[in-house]
């Protein structure tokens, strides 16, 4: 049985416990789906600020919800669209401070205030994104990121 603890230390000090949990929490499973939704639930319920977890999906056209912690969000992204879009077509982690001041930027939760999307993709080819929404004006800072593109690696490690 599965047991998360409390994140406690420095930020990179918790990001390594949480990297830990997910890498204990998806051990032996390598259905894209079932670890992608765990996934999701670790993350939200470990982290303070954020009102949206989840992953989109890359179907060769666009990007489709995937598993997610939340409230219901935009079934179908763009690759030229949104944070989201950003993400997937330039291959790069996104940061954004204040996504209202994001060119193109799609507003599934109004309640939504910065974002951060880590790309996701597997001997070079698009799997899709792991999006991150907090309330927060600019919740996220380089700790958070290198913290979350750690996870997103270990979630692509499974499906190797």
């Amino acid at each position: 049985m599965f047991a998360a603890n409390a994140l406690t230390g420095s930020k990179p000090e918790q990001y390594a416990l949480l990297l830990s949990q997910a890498r204990a929490l998806m051990e032996g499973e390598r259905d894209r789906v079932a670890n992608a939704a765990n996934l999701s639930a670790l993350v939200y319920h470990a982290l303070p600020e954020l009102n949206w977890v989840g992953f989109y999906f890359y179907d060769g056209q666009e990007l489709v919800v995937g598993p997610f912690q939340g409230l219901p969000a935009c079934i179908r992204i763009p690759l030229d669209k949104g944070v989201c879009g950003a993400a997937a077509s330039s291959g790069r982690t996104q940061r954004i401070a204040d996504v209202h001041r994001f060119p193109g930027h799609i507003a599934c939760d109004s309640a939504s205030n910065s974002e951060l999307v880590v790309p996701l993709s597997l001997d070079g080819r698009l799997i899709g994104v792991f999006d991150l929404d907090s309330p927060a004006l600019d919740r996220f800072d380089a700790d958070d990121q290198a913290g979350l593109e750690a996870i997103a690696q270990a979630y692509l490690e499974t499906l190797r």
